[in-house]
């Protein structure tokens, strides 16, 4: 692995620098969905409906405080701050938990996208250097072509290889938020109506 790195050109170290940003995103972004799921507590989730349904929303509040639930947590800062606009506070609150989900994700992207250009760069500047090498008068000009060119492909490879490995992590992180951006919009809705069946505000109203 050694050797092929150092055959591979100058551009090899870009592409380290950015197999290393990858590699840090995606061990920080799996410990963090990991802890998350952890942390799920479908039971205050629960319970802040059942507060709700029955009118009491000072229950509602308490049951959710405290709650490392993603989706318990939206409920309990809409509930707790919902006294101008509960719509607001929802989107306030769904917002601020869906960009942890969403953090890291953009330089994954980036990574996809930047890896396999950096590797097509390396390539390119490969190719160069090896048909320098026409001009020179050695016998084994054109063997050292050859070996010139399936050297500069190397970057290329690595980049392609770097790329591959992050758009997995990448789709799993999309899929994720995807997923989590769905609970909240139900719990929401399931809340709303909850609310506006024990006689409460729903959407837009002050909350008692």
């Amino acid at each position: 692995m050694i050797g092929l790195f150092e055959r591979g050109g100058p551009m090899m170290w870009p592409l380290l620098v950015t197999s290393l940003v990858a590699l840090t995103v995606v061990i920080e972004r799996l410990v963090f969905l990991a802890s998350e799921r952890w942390r799920r507590e479908p039971e205050a989730v629960a319970r802040i409906f059942a507060e709700a349904e029955a009118g009491r929303l000072v229950g509602a509040r308490e049951a959710g405080k405290g709650s490392r639930d993603f989706v318990a947590r939206v409920l309990t800062f809409a509930l707790e701050h919902g006294d101008v606009s509960f719509a607001n506070a929802l989107l306030q609150a769904s917002n601020r938990e869906l960009a942890r989900f969403d953090r890291g994700l953009s330089v994954l992207d980036t990574v996809i996208t930047l890896a396999p250009l950096e590797g097509l760069f390396g390539t390119v500047t490969g190719m160069i250097r090896a048909f320098g090498l026409l001009g020179a008068s050695e016998l084994g000009a054109p063997t050292a072509i050859t070996g010139g060119i399936a050297e500069a492909l190397i970057a290329t490879a690595f980049g392609l290889l770097i790329a591959m490995v992050a758009l997995l992590p990448f789709n799993y992180g999309n899929s994720r938020l995807e997923q989590a951006r769905q609970e909240i919009e139900n719990a929401a809705a399931h809340l709303e109506l909850l609310l506006a069946k024990a006689g409460r505000s729903g959407a837009g109203g002050p909350l008692a």
